[in-house]
């Protein structure tokens, strides 16, 4: 039993109006040999490159729950800070404090947080990428433009993420945050 073959026919043609005279032409040549699996050029890079394309769907989707569970947690720690530093804010607003300037306190407590996480992050990562480097199709394992727009979308999301907890805090009544403890 034969292997078979692959053949490449170059045409202007749709491959559907091509396809009877080139059953037709193999017909003629001998009568046994089926002519399977006829299809286009860019149908057979898609067929071989789907193992692929699933795992980078994969990839991203983990990638974008990650993101997702990193506001989470970033909006929760910080909620949590918040609320705990309750009766601190009360008295910074009291003794004259702006709100502007408690609603910066948090932030850049967040941000400092979120900044730290990243500098570690990128420092991890740029240890691993000789593990992840033959899963990388046209980039660089240490690629700047990557790891910068990745550290960039970090800050954001971090800052987004305490944005709220960090209005709440600009918003305490003095009196009811000397009251609440």
């Amino acid at each position: 039993m034969s292997e078979g073959a692959t053949y490449e026919v170059r045409t202007r043609l749709t491959p559907k109006s091509v396809a009877p005279a080139l059953r037709r032409a193999v017909q003629a040549i001998d009568p046994d040999l089926p002519l399977i699996d006829l299809r286009t050029q860019r149908e057979q890079i898609d067929a071989a490159m789907q193992q692929e394309r699933i795992f980078a769907s994969l990839t991203a989707a983990f990638g974008v729950l990650a993101l997702a569970l990193a506001c989470v947690g970033i909006y929760g720690t910080m909620a949590y800070s918040v609320a705990r530093r309750t009766n601190e804010i009360g008295i910074r607003l009291a003794l004259g404090a702006m709100p502007r300037q408690v609603l910066g306190m948090v932030l850049r407590e967040a941000s400092w947080l979120s900044l730290t996480g990243i500098a570690v992050g990128l420092g991890v990562a740029l240890l691993l990428t000789r593990l992840v480097k033959s899963m990388l199709y046209g980039l660089q394992p240490a690629d700047p433009v990557s790891l910068m727009g990745g550290a960039i979308l970090l800050v954001a999301v971090a800052l987004a993420a305490s944005w709220f907890p960090a209005r709440r805090a600009a918003g305490v009544q003095p009196m009811e945050a000397l009251r609440h403890e």
